[in-house]
């Protein structure tokens, strides 16, 4: 079974914002990727190459990711995603937004294919905070507005740019 980009607000105070996680070079846009498998690696090098994720910490990284995915999709309604896992592998949190304008297959929950992706890694230490932050990406992106504006956007910059735009005008 997957999730559902509904909007609830469980304790999603102390949580992480989107924005607080980006950097423009943690933003893939365009993402082109087969199935999801290729986008879950692909959004991961993304975070390696940004320094995000240590080069000799890919393969348990990339290893949990694809554990949990196997174990539930991570594709949510609406055309998201958002791959995760809690490892020892990182010190702080890291986050990867993909924007795949041509969708990419990931047993969603609506059975649409996944554009909008936000790889989520988080330390294993951190377990709360990994459920809080979740909480609070998937509010943001149980947003209609929000979820266009990303797929209208042009590259990476301007995803960016809108994500902390429509975050700081949110409750």
């Amino acid at each position: 079974m997957a999730h559902r980009v509904d909007g609830g607000r469980v304790g999603v105070r102390n949580a992480m914002k989107l924005s607080q996680l980006l950097a423009p070079e943690l933003v893939v846009h365009p993402l082109a990727a087969g199935d999801k498998w290729d986008a879950i690696q692909q959004l991961l090098r993304a975070a390696v190459e940004a320094g995000s994720v240590r080069a000799d910490a890919f393969d348990a990284v990339h290893n949990a990711l694809v554990q949990r995915e196997r174990s539930m999709s991570t594709g949510m309604d609406h055309g998201v995603a958002i791959p995760h896992a809690a490892v020892d592998e990182v010190d702080d949190v890291v986050t990867v937004l993909g924007i795949a304008p041509d969708g990419i297959p990931f047993g969603s929950l609506d059975g649409l294919p996944a554009r909008i992706l936000v790889c989520l890694v988080i330390p294993r230490a951190k377990k709360l905070l990994h459920i809080k932050t979740l909480a609070e990406i998937a509010r943001l992106l149980s947003k209609a507005e929000v979820r266009d504006a990303l797929l209208a956007s042009a590259d990476a910059a301007s995803a960016l740019e809108l994500v902390r735009e429509k975050e700081q005008g949110a409750p």
